[in-house]
Protein backbone atom coordinates (compact mmCIF):
# COMPACT_ATOMS: atom_id res chain seq x y z
CA UNK A 1 0.00 0.00 0.00
CA UNK A 2 1.58 3.25 -0.95
CA UNK A 3 2.34 5.35 1.74
CA UNK A 4 0.50 8.40 1.23
CA UNK A 5 -2.87 6.66 0.78
CA UNK A 6 -5.38 6.35 3.87
CA UNK A 7 -4.30 3.13 5.95
CA UNK A 8 -8.42 2.34 5.95
CA UNK A 9 -9.32 -0.88 8.13
CA UNK A 10 -11.86 -2.61 10.20
CA UNK A 11 -15.41 -2.86 8.93
CA UNK A 12 -14.13 -0.71 5.94
CA UNK A 13 -11.24 -3.17 5.04
CA UNK A 14 -13.52 -6.04 5.86
CA UNK A 15 -15.93 -4.61 3.29
CA UNK A 16 -13.35 -3.70 0.98
CA UNK A 17 -14.11 -0.27 0.81
CA UNK A 18 -12.30 2.54 1.32
CA UNK A 19 -14.40 5.18 3.50
CA UNK A 20 -15.75 8.63 2.28
CA UNK A 21 -13.74 10.45 5.28
CA UNK A 22 -11.01 9.27 7.32
CA UNK A 23 -9.42 11.03 10.73
CA UNK A 24 -6.75 9.84 11.53
CA UNK A 25 -5.06 10.51 14.93
CA UNK A 26 -6.23 13.87 14.70
CA UNK A 27 -4.37 16.59 16.62
CA UNK A 28 -5.84 20.22 17.18
CA UNK A 29 -4.46 22.78 19.09
CA UNK A 30 -5.72 26.68 19.65
CA UNK A 31 -2.67 27.77 21.64
CA UNK A 32 -2.85 25.72 24.41
CA UNK A 33 -6.13 24.76 24.34
CA UNK A 34 -5.83 20.72 22.98
CA UNK A 35 -9.52 20.70 21.01
CA UNK A 36 -9.35 16.75 19.43
CA UNK A 37 -6.81 14.50 20.76
CA UNK A 38 -5.50 11.42 18.75
CA UNK A 39 -9.41 11.35 16.98
CA UNK A 40 -9.91 8.66 14.81
CA UNK A 41 -13.22 7.83 12.69
CA UNK A 42 -14.28 7.26 9.89
CA UNK A 43 -17.22 7.53 7.41
CA UNK A 44 -18.42 5.35 5.27
CA UNK A 45 -19.88 6.56 1.33
CA UNK A 46 -23.41 7.09 1.73
CA UNK A 47 -23.14 7.73 5.58
CA UNK A 48 -25.21 10.01 7.17
CA UNK A 49 -23.22 10.89 10.32
CA UNK A 50 -24.79 12.82 13.14
CA UNK A 51 -22.30 14.70 15.71
CA UNK A 52 -24.07 15.40 19.20
CA UNK A 53 -22.89 16.65 22.35
CA UNK A 54 -21.96 20.19 24.29
CA UNK A 55 -20.88 22.87 22.89
CA UNK A 56 -16.85 23.16 22.94
CA UNK A 57 -16.57 19.13 22.42
CA UNK A 58 -15.10 20.03 19.08
CA UNK A 59 -17.48 19.29 16.68
CA UNK A 60 -17.28 22.29 14.68
CA UNK A 61 -13.66 21.88 14.67
CA UNK A 62 -13.97 18.65 12.70
CA UNK A 63 -16.18 20.07 10.11
CA UNK A 64 -14.20 23.21 10.19
CA UNK A 65 -11.31 21.02 9.27
CA UNK A 66 -12.32 18.98 6.53
CA UNK A 67 -13.16 22.83 5.22
CA UNK A 68 -9.76 23.56 5.73
CA UNK A 69 -10.45 26.47 7.38
CA UNK A 70 -8.17 25.30 10.24
CA UNK A 71 -5.73 23.88 10.14
CA UNK A 72 -4.51 20.44 11.49
CA UNK A 73 -1.88 20.50 14.19
CA UNK A 74 -0.94 17.01 13.91
CA UNK A 75 -2.20 13.49 12.16
CA UNK A 76 -4.34 12.96 8.83
CA UNK A 77 -7.37 13.53 7.08
CA UNK A 78 -8.05 11.69 4.51
CA UNK A 79 -11.10 11.77 1.28
CA UNK A 80 -11.76 8.19 -0.85
CA UNK A 81 -8.27 7.32 0.37
CA UNK A 82 -6.83 10.66 -0.85
CA UNK A 83 -5.05 12.97 2.06
CA UNK A 84 -6.40 16.29 2.37
CA UNK A 85 -3.67 18.41 3.37
CA UNK A 86 -0.71 16.29 4.79
CA UNK A 87 0.49 12.90 3.71
CA UNK A 88 2.62 10.41 5.09
CA UNK A 89 5.85 9.93 2.95
CA UNK A 90 8.16 7.38 4.01
CA UNK A 91 7.36 7.94 7.56
CA UNK A 92 6.92 11.95 7.04
CA UNK A 93 4.33 14.02 7.53
CA UNK A 94 4.06 16.08 4.46
CA UNK A 95 2.15 18.90 3.97
CA UNK A 96 0.56 18.94 0.58
CA UNK A 97 0.66 21.85 -2.06
CA UNK A 98 -2.29 24.08 -2.20
CA UNK A 99 -2.90 23.00 -5.61
CA UNK A 100 -2.77 19.37 -4.07
CA UNK A 101 -5.44 20.42 -1.20
CA UNK A 102 -7.40 21.87 -3.70
CA UNK A 103 -8.02 19.51 -5.74
CA UNK A 104 -9.82 17.04 -2.86
CA UNK A 105 -11.50 20.11 -1.01
CA UNK A 106 -13.47 20.29 -4.28
CA UNK A 107 -15.29 17.14 -3.07
CA UNK A 108 -16.69 18.89 -0.07
CA UNK A 109 -19.55 21.34 0.36
CA UNK A 110 -20.47 23.29 4.01
CA UNK A 111 -23.53 25.05 5.04
CA UNK A 112 -22.89 27.04 7.96
CA UNK A 113 -25.06 28.34 10.88
CA UNK A 114 -24.74 31.85 9.34
CA UNK A 115 -25.88 32.02 5.70
CA UNK A 116 -22.83 33.90 4.53
CA UNK A 117 -24.42 34.68 0.89
CA UNK A 118 -23.29 37.86 -0.79
CA UNK A 119 -25.62 40.65 0.11
CA UNK A 120 -25.00 42.23 -3.35
CA UNK A 121 -26.15 39.23 -5.74
CA UNK A 122 -29.46 38.41 -6.20
CA UNK A 123 -30.02 34.93 -4.95
CA UNK A 124 -29.30 32.69 -8.41
CA UNK A 125 -25.88 35.30 -8.53
CA UNK A 126 -24.61 33.69 -5.05
CA UNK A 127 -25.53 30.43 -6.83
CA UNK A 128 -23.66 30.04 -9.80
CA UNK A 129 -20.89 31.81 -9.11
CA UNK A 130 -18.40 29.17 -7.43
CA UNK A 131 -19.92 26.76 -10.49
CA UNK A 132 -18.70 28.87 -12.69
CA UNK A 133 -15.30 30.39 -10.83
CA UNK A 134 -14.44 26.91 -9.17
CA UNK A 135 -15.91 24.18 -11.64
CA UNK A 136 -15.49 26.11 -14.52
CA UNK A 137 -19.42 25.65 -15.93
CA UNK A 138 -20.64 28.06 -18.22
CA UNK A 139 -22.82 30.31 -17.04
CA UNK A 140 -26.11 28.54 -19.02
CA UNK A 141 -25.23 25.40 -17.60
CA UNK A 142 -24.56 26.86 -13.98
CA UNK A 143 -27.80 29.10 -14.08
CA UNK A 144 -29.82 26.04 -15.52
CA UNK A 145 -28.66 24.30 -12.48
CA UNK A 146 -29.26 27.16 -9.76
CA UNK A 147 -32.81 27.42 -11.15
CA UNK A 148 -33.85 23.75 -10.78
CA UNK A 149 -32.05 23.77 -6.93
CA UNK A 150 -34.00 26.57 -6.12
CA UNK A 151 -37.08 24.53 -7.39
CA UNK A 152 -36.15 21.92 -5.60
CA UNK A 153 -35.62 23.90 -2.11
CA UNK A 154 -39.23 26.02 -2.80
CA UNK A 155 -38.06 29.29 -3.83
CA UNK A 156 -37.84 29.32 -7.87
CA UNK A 157 -40.24 32.38 -7.38
CA UNK A 158 -37.02 34.41 -5.70
CA UNK A 159 -34.28 33.76 -7.71
CA UNK A 160 -33.54 37.68 -8.92
CA UNK A 161 -34.07 38.23 -4.82
CA UNK A 162 -31.02 39.93 -2.76
CA UNK A 163 -31.13 38.13 0.43
CA UNK A 164 -31.75 41.46 2.28
CA UNK A 165 -35.28 40.22 0.90
CA UNK A 166 -35.46 37.48 2.08
CA UNK A 167 -36.28 35.59 5.78
CA UNK A 168 -33.64 33.82 7.07
CA UNK A 169 -34.72 30.44 6.82
CA UNK A 170 -35.33 31.50 2.98
CA UNK A 171 -31.50 32.54 3.21
CA UNK A 172 -30.43 28.81 4.49
CA UNK A 173 -32.39 26.98 1.78
CA UNK A 174 -30.28 29.34 -0.28
CA UNK A 175 -27.37 28.52 1.19
CA UNK A 176 -27.60 24.78 0.74
CA UNK A 177 -29.01 25.30 -2.87
CA UNK A 178 -25.96 27.07 -3.18
CA UNK A 179 -23.57 24.23 -1.37
CA UNK A 180 -25.80 21.73 -3.76
CA UNK A 181 -24.47 23.26 -7.05
CA UNK A 182 -21.20 22.33 -6.66
CA UNK A 183 -21.98 19.10 -6.63
CA UNK A 184 -20.20 17.58 -3.59
CA UNK A 185 -19.51 14.00 -2.57
CA UNK A 186 -19.77 15.10 0.42
CA UNK A 187 -22.11 17.62 2.52
CA UNK A 188 -21.14 19.46 6.18
CA UNK A 189 -23.68 20.90 8.11
CA UNK A 190 -23.03 22.82 10.80
CA UNK A 191 -25.82 23.76 13.52
CA UNK A 192 -27.69 25.13 10.37
CA UNK A 193 -31.09 25.97 12.12
CA UNK A 194 -29.14 27.70 15.17
CA UNK A 195 -29.62 30.87 13.51
CA UNK A 196 -33.04 30.44 12.68
CA UNK A 197 -36.48 31.70 14.38
CA UNK A 198 -38.33 28.20 15.86
CA UNK A 199 -41.05 28.53 12.85
CA UNK A 200 -38.84 29.09 9.80
CA UNK A 201 -36.73 25.61 11.00
CA UNK A 202 -39.10 22.61 9.62
CA UNK A 203 -39.14 23.93 6.35
CA UNK A 204 -34.89 23.80 6.30
CA UNK A 205 -35.14 20.64 7.62
CA UNK A 206 -37.87 19.48 5.48
CA UNK A 207 -34.77 19.88 2.65
CA UNK A 208 -32.30 18.17 3.91
CA UNK A 209 -34.37 15.00 4.97
CA UNK A 210 -35.35 15.62 1.12
CA UNK A 211 -31.46 15.48 0.04
CA UNK A 212 -30.68 12.58 2.54
CA UNK A 213 -33.96 10.69 1.09
CA UNK A 214 -33.10 11.28 -2.03
CA UNK A 215 -28.90 11.55 -3.20
CA UNK A 216 -26.03 9.54 -1.93
CA UNK A 217 -24.10 12.58 -0.78
CA UNK A 218 -22.44 11.62 2.61
CA UNK A 219 -23.10 13.71 5.00
CA UNK A 220 -21.47 14.94 8.27
CA UNK A 221 -24.20 17.09 10.71
CA UNK A 222 -23.36 18.87 13.71
CA UNK A 223 -26.84 19.91 15.22
CA UNK A 224 -29.37 20.14 18.52
CA UNK A 225 -32.25 19.37 16.39
CA UNK A 226 -32.40 15.75 17.89
CA UNK A 227 -35.40 14.67 15.67
CA UNK A 228 -33.48 15.57 13.08
CA UNK A 229 -30.62 13.95 13.88
CA UNK A 230 -32.85 10.73 14.40
CA UNK A 231 -34.53 11.33 11.32
CA UNK A 232 -31.58 11.01 8.61
CA UNK A 233 -29.04 9.66 10.57
CA UNK A 234 -27.12 6.31 9.55
CA UNK A 235 -24.92 6.63 13.04
CA UNK A 236 -25.03 9.04 15.54
CA UNK A 237 -21.54 9.71 17.18
CA UNK A 238 -21.06 11.51 20.60
CA UNK A 239 -18.38 13.78 21.37
CA UNK A 240 -17.25 15.03 25.16
CA UNK A 241 -13.59 16.96 25.47
CA UNK A 242 -12.71 16.22 21.91
CA UNK A 243 -13.57 12.46 21.99
CA UNK A 244 -16.10 10.06 20.78
CA UNK A 245 -17.50 8.59 23.75
CA UNK A 246 -20.24 6.18 22.49
CA UNK A 247 -21.21 5.96 18.99
CA UNK A 248 -24.31 3.63 17.47
CA UNK A 249 -27.76 3.83 15.35
CA UNK A 250 -29.52 6.41 16.57
CA UNK A 251 -32.33 4.37 17.87
CA UNK A 252 -29.63 2.73 19.91
CA UNK A 253 -28.51 6.10 21.42
CA UNK A 254 -31.40 8.02 21.79
CA UNK A 255 -33.60 5.16 23.19
CA UNK A 256 -30.82 3.48 25.58
CA UNK A 257 -27.17 5.24 25.56
CA UNK A 258 -24.85 3.42 27.95
CA UNK A 259 -22.55 6.09 28.19
CA UNK A 260 -23.87 8.18 31.26
CA UNK A 261 -22.20 11.84 30.03
CA UNK A 262 -24.47 10.50 27.17
CA UNK A 263 -27.84 9.86 29.37
CA UNK A 264 -27.28 13.52 31.28
CA UNK A 265 -26.86 15.32 27.88
CA UNK A 266 -30.26 13.87 26.01
CA UNK A 267 -31.65 14.56 29.65
CA UNK A 268 -30.86 17.93 29.12
CA UNK A 269 -31.68 18.47 25.34
CA UNK A 270 -34.72 16.58 24.95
Amino acid sequence: MPTDQSPFGGDFAAAGAVPRIQFQDVVKRFGETTVLNNLNFAVGRGERVTLIGPSGSGKTTILRLLMTLEHLTDGYIWVDGDPLTHANQDGKRVELKPKQVARVRKRIGMVFQQFNLFPNMSVVENIIEAPIHVLGHSSDQARQTALSLLERVGLSHRAEAHPSELSGGQQQRVAIARALAMDPEILLLDEVTSALDPELVGDVLAVLKDVAASTDITMLIVTHEMQFAQDVSDRVMMFDAGRVIEEGHPDKIFSDPENERTQKFLQAVL
